[in-house]
């Protein structure tokens, strides 16, 4: 948990404490841990234990296995990594094909009803199915699992960066994850399920990466290998690998998205696993495609972002196409901007009519979805009919189907180019825009709509409490801005359309999420043409420079309005000013090696800290004065009063205690909580009788010196994945150990309580929105 030393002695440091900015309950105070919005809800969160507990039981454990177990141990290591692709290939091909049939009928309903003359019944039957489909995951996700709103990927993000929230890889987050994004977006609010599939792949993993469930009689033993959490984070990063794999069936794509953006910590095993699990999605999707491909998917079967190559054959480009691209990116990186500081606002505002209650979350949820409707059924009206072009290669106007010629309400012979975009899906709309030779299909002022009606609808979608994400409504609304610029431009570009879309996909999409190598790579994989290569890469590099300026990208800007305490990869200029000692407080609760029953007991029972450092004083230790001997987990504590190894006198224990455990009782578990102080019944004579403390006890804790750099701790922090760091004293006449860094003391908004003075420090951006207020404050107009 993350902890002050204060804390560890009853003092309530409440100023200290990070709240998030989407708490609606302010008054609401937790004085043992960090507070964050899991889901809906404001939960403590606490850190993992990537680390190792190397104590004497670890050691003996590990010398007792042979060449079998470790062999089971690799093995299931591969087993499980082609487990999760799989059915993450599984769910994200049932997701879309079920998306792309249920929003298929409703089109086809809708266009039948028109064709008909039908237009105010159309639209009723529109908009109902419509609210239907987003009270169904509204209600679910906020009465049953608060945890499966969003796209879940800041969430993903803070777990891989050591944060334990609890209930976000949960079976109930699962399930309401997979159906509750089926049904959100095909209810057509501007929302995607890529970033969705994210979480999916998280839970998969989770879900295998248990250890086994005694609960549901899971106890087989080669199950109960994956009972740490190391083992758990690698396998959950291959897991959002496989989603994004499966969402776009961008296998590489995913591989390398799970490493620019999810994982704070990386290493070559893990890359040849995610590989691996990402091969197996890209090879499964491939069958079940053809399968659809051949007609067996029913009448949508052949639609979404997942069926099909979006292929612009022969792309050539000269230099005189180069300054259009350089603008392109320039512009979607202030759009990026814009973005992620409206869709800040945005959540502000709901953060306020969610914290009222249920009841408002589903309001105002079900309100954006009659809102979404009216605007998506009547912006096509304002559109002129534009007449079939003779040398159509499909059906000109497109009827019963998704198309690129949709009639709506136009007459034989002509189509409306405004509905094609609007009244289809939003994978593909992105078709229609990515397609070649199309120039002509689409009117400027068309464009124009489309592109401020997705940049407004996807900033208002986001925030409501259904299973959602943002890559492909980001995606279209990208794609309709690349559109716009090529047609302004026209004759000065020897590039077609489709391509523009495809680069404004990408600025968009760079100056949003602030990705580069990966969206790269997963367009590439998307469009099937690696000519646009060069593009693509200077076009991502200036869309996230640009809006690099401004602000961070939209899932740190997430994660951050939520509460996560997540480290960053790089130290504040101030952190090198300080020491360790300078945000360490004391003194700390220690146990010695013998110790009391009773003393841990009414430790554990007054605190919540999770680990304690052991010291061993004379006569106990060889050393004239005590001595650190190690650090000892709050878990291992309770094992050790639950089997009640005890003895009457303060005396090391034997051997024999080995055989008193097995490694299951000191492994972890995935989820659920573990057992309490509260659940131990103990008699007073027990109370006093004392325990050995020393088998059981880290003993090569991490340590650093009390005069270490606060940026250097810091680095080591989170780079290692710690969740204790022991401060030592430089003189060695002082107590052995000064205080515990934990995730709480290296919070920005804890060192800076400490020190206000400074906050000029910090690293700062060029803030566009601030300017006026900046230039108002030099010219005397404003205090």
């Amino acid at each position: 948990m993350p902890f002050t030393t204060a804390e560890l002695n009853g003092e309530e440091d409440t100023e200290s404490l990070v709240h998030p900015l989407l708490n609606s309950q302010r008054s609401v105070i937790n004085s043992s841990s960090q507070v964050a919005i899991v889901g809906a809800k404001l939960c403590p969160v606490e850190s993992l234990d990537y680390e190792i507990a190397e104590n004497d039981f670890f050691k003996q454990d590990w010398r007792t296995r042979g060449r079998v177990q470790i062999f089971q141990y690799i093995l299931m290591k591969w087993l499980l990594s082609l487990c999760v692709g799989a059915i993450v290939s599984l769910i994200g091909f049932f997701n879309n094909l079920t998306v792309e049939n249920i929003a298929g009928i409703k089109f086809l309903v809708t266009s039948n009803m028109m064709s008909a003359g039908s237009y105010g019944m159309a639209f009723l039957v529109f908009s109902i199915s419509n609210f239907v489909l987003t009270l169904f995951p509204a209600a679910v996700t906020s009465y049953i699992c608060p945890a499966a709103a969003g796209s879940g990927i800041p969430e993903v993000k803070a777990y891989l960066n050591g944060v334990d929230a609890p209930g976000i890889f949960s079976l109930g987050t699962l399930v309401v994850k997979i159906f509750g994004s089926i049904s959100a977006v095909s209810s057509s609010l501007f929302i995607g399920k890529a970033g969705s599939m994210v979480h999916t792949g998280a839970c998969v993993a989770s879900v295998f990466g248990q250890g086994g469930s005694k609960k549901y009689h899971l106890t087989w033993k080669w199950l109960r290998y994956f009972k740490n959490d190391r083992d758990r984070r690698d396998l959950i990063t291959s897991g959002s690998a496989a989603g994004i794999a499966a969402a776009f069936r961008a296998p590489v794509g995913g591989l390398l998205f799970a490493l620019e953006e999810m994982a704070s910590w990386w290493r070559s095993a893990l890359l040849w696993r995610a590989f691996f699990t990402t091969a197996i999605v890209a090879v499964i999707l491939r069958a079940l495609i053809d399968v659809c491909l051949s007609g067996k998917c029913g009448p949508f079967g052949k639609g979404g972002l997942i069926m099909y190559d979006v292929t612009s054959t022969n792309v050539s480009y000269s230099i005189s196409d180069v300054p259009a691209v350089l603008i392109l990116g320039v512009v979607g990186g202030l759009l990026g901007a814009v973005f992620n500081f409206l869709m800040n606002k945005v959540l502000w505002v709901y953060s306020r009519v969610n914290g009222k209650g249920t009841v408002y979350k589903v309001l105002l949820t079900c309100g954006v979805s009659i809102f979404t409707s009216g605007l998506l059924f009547g912006l096509p009206w304002l559109a002129s009919c534009k007449a079939c072009p003779t040398d159509a290669e499909e059906a000109c106007p497109t009827v019963g189907k998704s198309g690129n010629y949709m009639k709506f309400q136009c007459s034989s012979g002509e189509y409306n180019d405004l509905a094609s975009l609007i009244f289809n899906t939003n994978d593909d709309a992105i078709k229609n825009l990515f397609s070649k030779d199309t120039d002509s299909e689409f009117q400027y002022t068309t464009i124009i709509v489309f592109f401020l009606t997705c940049f407004f609808l996807t900033v208002v979608s986001t925030g409501v409490v259904v299973p959602s994400g943002l890559f492909v409504p980001i995606i279209v609304t990208g794609a309709s801005y690349g559109r716009g610029v090529a047609m302004l431009i026209d004759s000065r570009s020897s590039l077609n359309q489709g391509l523009f879309a495809v680069l404004g996909a990408a600025s968009l999409l760079g100056g949003t999420m602030r990705n580069t190598v990966s969206l790269c790579v997963m367009l590439l994989e998307l469009t099937n043409n690696l000519l646009m290569l060069p593009l693509m890469m200077i076009i991502l590099l200036i869309s996230k420079t640009v809006a690099d300026a401004f602000n961070g990208n939209v899932f740190d800007t997430i994660m951050k309005l939520k509460g996560f305490p997540y480290l960053e990869n790089h130290a504040e200029p101030y952190t090198r000013q300080l020491t360790v000692a300078d945000v360490v407080t004391g003194p700390l609760q220690i146990f010695n090696g013998i110790e009391k029953v009773g003393n841990i007991v009414h430790v554990l029972r007054t605190t919540g800290h999770n680990g304690f450092p052991v010291i061993d004083e004379p006569p106990m230790s060889s050393s004239s004065f005590p001595i650190l001997f190690g650090l000892i987990l709050r878990a291992h504590l309770i094992e050790l009063l639950k089997g009640k190894v005890f003895s009457p006198t303060p005396e090391y224990s034997g051997s024999d205690v080995f055989q008193k455990f097995s490694a299951d009782d000191f492994a972890k578990r995935g989820s659920g909580h573990g057992d309490a102080i509260d659940d131990i019944e103990l008699s007073q004579e027990e109370l006093e009788m004392y325990v050995d403390l020393h088998p059981f006890t880290n003993a090569s804790p991490y340590t650093v010196v009390e005069t270490m750099s606060l940026a250097k701790a810091l680095i080591l922090f989170r780079e290692v994945g710690l969740r204790h760091l022991l401060v030592i004293p430089k003189f060695s006449s002082r107590s052995p150990v000064v205080g515990i860094l934990t995730r709480h003391d290296f919070m920005p908004e804890h060192i800076l309580n400490l020190n206000p003075s400074l906050a000029r420090h910090r690293w700062k951006r060029l803030r566009f929105f601030q300017l006026p207020r900046a230039l108002k404050t030099l010219l005397g107009l404003q205090p």
